[in-house]
């Protein structure tokens, strides 16, 4: 567990509530750890990781952005044996 960045409780970037996604990725990969993971929660972790995308670029706090970085490294590991292989 990390500590939640100081100065970013309530803040929203590009129109994302960065509580409301850390929190939605946590649960979503203790979903995907305890194997109750399903489409919905697949859907919801591929739109947080999208959403992670769009924002950690905007993050100029040193410590925030390297948090929501490593959110978004477990998102990427949780969504992964849920994304179907290139062919």
């Amino acid at each position: 567990m990390h500590r939640f960045p100081d100065g970013f409780r309530g803040v929203d970037v590009d129109g994302v509530d960065l509580v409301l996604l850390d929190a939605d990725v946590a649960g979503l990969v203790q979903s995907e750890l305890s194997g109750r993971l399903d489409g919905t929660g697949i859907a919801l972790l591929r739109r947080c990781i999208a959403a992670l995308h769009r924002v950690i670029p905007l993050l100029h706090e040193e410590y925030c952005a390297s948090c929501f970085s490593r959110l978004k490294a477990m998102a990427r590991v949780a969504a992964a044996p849920h994304t179907p292989a290139a062919t």
